[in-house]
C-alpha cells in the first residue's frame, strides 16, 4: 500500500506533516478513512478529531475545526481554521 504524503495546517501554521500510512476525519458528511490508493476526494471538515496513522505506527491527534480535507495522489491536504495537537 502506497504511503501518504500528508499536511495539516491551520489558518496562521503548519501543525504536522509527514508520511503516514492512514488518516481518519470528521467530515460534515461523518466520519471517513483515508488510505493509499484513494480516490480524490475534497469534503468539508466538521470540529473534531484529525487521527493520523504515520507510517512508523506512531499515532498523531490533531484537534481540528472548520476547513477541508483534500485528497489528490496520496497527498493530503487538511486545511482548517483552527487546528492544535492533542497532548
Amino acid at each position: 500500500m502506497a504511503a501518504l504524503n500528508v499536511s495539516v495546517v491551520a489558518a496562521d501554521r503548519e501543525v504536522w506533516s509527514g508520511e503516514a500510512s492512514q488518516i481518519v476525519a470528521k467530515t460534515v458528511e461523518g466520519e471517513i478513512g483515508i488510505l493509499g490508493g484513494h480516490e480524490p476526494i475534497l469534503a468539508l471538515l466538521a470540529q473534531g478529531e484529525v487521527r493520523v496513522t504515520t507510517a512508523s505506527g506512531e499515532k498523531i491527534a490533531v484537534d481540528a475545526e472548520g476547513g477541508f480535507l483534500s485528497v489528490d495522489h496520496d497527498t493530503v491536504t487538511i486545511v482548517a481554521g483552527k487546528a492544535a495537537l492533542v497532548a
